[in-house]
């Protein structure tokens, strides 16, 4: 009897270590290349010791063949993966901003690596991306996608597989909603680009001589970071507003 206790146990356990450990290789800050990884498989481990007491008895008998154990778990892993990809394509948000801004501020070639994308960003986009990181955590809004992940439960059952296309119906809304809400984010940008364009096409047209490309730079960069200092506020507030909507239909009413 104690055998059987304390195999469900350890299945169990691992049952939920597979969605949590997933979530915690693709959710923003846990994720990033500076995390080390024993850090984040002792966030992964401690988080599932926390929330194992209260999971137990949602987790299913152990199978008795090992290819229903593997499915199950396999099972999780797309679940965790799932509710990884969500808090990425949120922040992916910033990244379209921050290219859009980049472009119209004449900084697209100006690239850096970026941290939390991973990969060599423009100088925007990885300020952005970091800032809208940080926030996340100083908000505590963290708290709200580990909230989300354990409260999946009563979404998505252990015992039972996900609906596969339920889950690529909605990462598709998702990446649309994120990809709209970039170019709403740099709307402001964009209307100034344009209007400065136009003008620096008028005075092209009335003074021939007027070295356009010569002055229009620099004073194009300072304006567009004079804008950005007065509406960054703005900005992360509607990020953090779409990041906290993302997880919200996860969350037990």
């Amino acid at each position: 009897m104690l055998d059987q206790i304390l195999s469900y146990n350890i299945f169990g356990f691992f049952l939920i270590f597979a969605r949590i450990g997933t979530a915690m290789m693709l959710l923003p800050g846990f994720s990033a290349a500076y995390v080390s990884a024993w850090i984040r498989l002792a966030v992964a481990v401690s988080l599932t010791l926390v929330v194992s007491p209260v999971l137990m008895p949602a987790m299913p008998v152990p199978p008795a063949t090992s290819a229903e154990q593997v499915l199950l778990v396999i099972n999780e892993v797309v679940v965790g993966g799932f509710l990884g990809l969500l808090a990425r394509i949120a922040v992916g948000a910033l990244q379209t901003a921050g290219t859009v801004i980049s472009m119209v501020s004449a900084l697209a070639n100006a690239l850096i690596q970026d941290a939390v994308a991973e990969q060599q960003s423009s100088i925007v986009s990885s300020f952005l991306s970091t800032t809208g990181v940080v926030l996340v955590f100083v908000t505590d809004m963290h708290h709200l996608m580990i909230m989300a992940i354990v409260e999946s439960y009563a979404l998505f059952v252990p015992a039972i597989a996900p609906d596969l296309g339920d889950i690529a119906l909605m990462l598709a809304r998702n990446v649309t909603e994120s990809f709209a809400l970039g170019l709403q984010i740099s709307a402001p940008f964009i209307i100034v680009g344009l209007v400065y364009y136009s003008l620096l096409g008028i005075f092209g047209r009335l003074m021939p001589v007027l070295p356009v490309f010569f002055f229009a730079m620099p004073a194009q960069i300072t304006m567009q970071f004079g804008l950005m200092m007065i509406i960054l506020s703005s900005m992360m507030m509607v990020f953090l507003r779409h990041f906290g909507d993302t997880f919200t239909p996860f969350l037990n009413p």
